[in-house]
Parts: structure tokens; C-alpha cells; sequence
């Protein structure tokens, strides 16, 4: 599609700016789109919940963009609340796609929408989920697709700075270790770590120039629990890290897929910059206090 002329001023909402990839949208709106009308939405100013609060908002202050990162993310909530996950992750998700059924929609979904039998997944691959969120995300998923000039951005693990302190999986393992605790990490899942702050910077490129569709943005780097951990631990040993190699082969819990990395290279094709791997990342930036 062309892109967004900046004399349009487009007016976008983010959902989830309280989050972590919202709130690097957010903070990387007056350099990305410095003409645009941006609202950074949280949970106090708009209870995406309350559908008839955002009907009233949204013919009060019409966005021509809405970015829609708010969910309930954490697997563990998800399995325990599911009706709690679907309310959230689907239902809210049918009614912005509905309101924006005339303009932008860009949904942020995840990795674990496959198996992670394969691994690599591109865009056209089936997905299979195993578990309570995956499940929301497919079917949320379903829905923008019904949009034909709407956009699904699935990602991987993102870390960077969260304005609560615990949305990053790089903030989850600091704050254990400071705790003391020891963490087993799995030497055999895999992911495609990625900061946040890239996630941002692609999407914004992705929204300015209104890509449609499906586009997986994740880090080149396919890399273990157990090697993220390591990259993590260097990254703070003033918290004297503890971590100890575990297995899938030992794990009894839910489904846990084994190897969701993603294939990127659509993306690629559209952005003006390379999507980084996580190890790469973090040695060009190396003040601890940016991850």
C-alpha cells in the first residue's frame, strides 16, 4: 500500500502503551511519526474492557490508526483464567477490528501460535497451538485477517524496559536473580529474543508505509532459554546470577513447543534495516540500563 502522507496528520491510537512494546511505540512516536497525533493508551485512562467506554472514546477522539498491543500475555494467567484470556485477547480485539473496520489495524500476535516442531515458521506456515494464550492469538488472529487491508505483526520474545519493571523477559530473570533465586532454564527451547525497542522500530516502518497481512518481525538469532540466560547473566553480575541447564524431557507442565523461531525474511524485504539477534544487540549497546 503507499504510504501515510504526513499532511494527513493520522491520529493513532496504541492499546497497551502501560506494556512493553506499546510503550516503546510510544516513546518512539515523536521521532518515527513526529507529524502524527498519537495517545498512548493505558489501562487507567480506557478499560478496553468496557466496550461502551471505548465506543463513547473513539466517536470522541476518532483515530484514522489503531495499534493494538494490550493483552493478557503470560501463559500462566491464560491457563488459570481462561475466560479472563479469551475476553481479553479476543473479544476486545473483535470490537477494535470492528470499530477500525474502515481504517489502519495493526494486531500484535506471537511465535507460539505453532507447535514449534519445525521451527523457522514462515508466514504461510499452519499454526497448531498448545496452549490457553496461543489459542486467544489464533483466533484473534482470525478475526483481523477478515480485514483484508488490516495487519497482524507476530513476534517473539521481547525484552528492553517496562514501566511496571516485570514485562521484559530480560526484567522477569533480573528480578529473580535479585531475589536470589535460582533459575533452571531449558536447554532445548528455542525462540528469536528480540528488544523491544526493534519490535517498535519495525512496526512503526510497517504502519508508515501500511503493509497488510501477516509479517513476522523477530530476532535473526535462534537461541536456547538456557543461552539467553547467559547473555542475560553478563549482562548483570552484580546480581550474581544463578541458573542451572533443565530439558523439555523433564518438564511436566502444560504444553511447552520446543522451537518457535521465525522466519523473518519478509519482513526484511520491506524494512530499511536488518533485524538484529539478540547477542548482536546487546554488544552494541552495552549500558546495562537500556535492557
Amino acid at each position: 500500500m503507499n504510504s501515510l502522507s504526513q499532511d494527513l496528520k493520522p491520529r493513532v491510537w496504541i492499546t497497551g502503551a502501560g506494556g512493553l512494546i506499546g510503550h516503546y511505540l510510544w516513546e518512539l512516536a515523536p521521532a518515527a511519526v513526529p507529524a502524527w497525533d498519537v495517545w498512548g493508551v493505558t489501562r487507567d485512562q480506557l478499560d478496553l474492557a468496557d466496550f461502551s467506554a471505548v465506543r463513547a472514546a473513539f466517536k470522541r477522539r476518532p483515530p484514522t490508526i489503531i495499534i493494538h498491543c494490550a493483552a493478557i500475555s503470560r501463559s500462566t494467567v491464560c491457563q488459570s483464567q481462561p475466560d479472563l484470556a479469551w475476553k481479553m485477547n479476543v473479544d476486545v480485539t473483535r470490537m477494535l477490528a470492528d470499530l477500525a473496520k474502515d481504517i489502519d489495524f495493526v494486531f500484535f500476535s506471537t511465535d507460539l501460535v505453532f507447535d514449534g516442531r519445525l521451527g523457522r515458521y514462515q508466514e504461510s506456515d499452519p499454526v497448531h497451538p498448545l496452549s490457553i494464550y496461543a489459542e486467544t492469538k489464533v483466533a484473534a488472529e482470525k478475526i483481523v485477517f477478515g480485514n483484508p487491508a488490516h495487519l497482524v505483526i507476530r513476534t517473539s520474545l521481547n525484552g528492553g524496559r517496562s514501566p511496571t519493571g516485570d514485562r521484559g523477559f530480560n526484567e522477569e530473570m533480573r528480578r529473580a536473580w535479585a531475589a536470589g533465586n535460582t533459575l533452571r532454564l531449558f536447554t532445548d527451547e528455542f525462540r528469536s529474543p528480540i528488544p523491544a525497542v526493534v519490535t517498535a522500530q519495525a512496526t512503526w516502518e510497517l504502519v508508515k508505509t501500511r503493509q497488510t497481512g501477516l509479517f513476522h518481525i523477530a530476532g535473526r538469532q535462534r537461541l536456547s532459554r538456557w543461552e539467553i540466560g547467559q547473555l542475560m547473566a553478563q549482562r548483570c553480575p552484580e546480581l550474581h546470577p544463578r541458573m542451572e541447564p533443565a530439558s523439555l524431557r523433564e518438564y511436566s507442565g502444560p504444553p511447552r513447543p520446543p522451537d518457535t523461531t521465525l522466519d523473518c525474511a519478509k519482513a526484511q524485504r520491506v524494512l530499511r534495516f536488518s533485524l538484529p539477534g539478540l547477542a548482536e544487540w546487546l554488544a552494541h549497546h552495552p549500558a546495562p540500563g537500556l535492557f
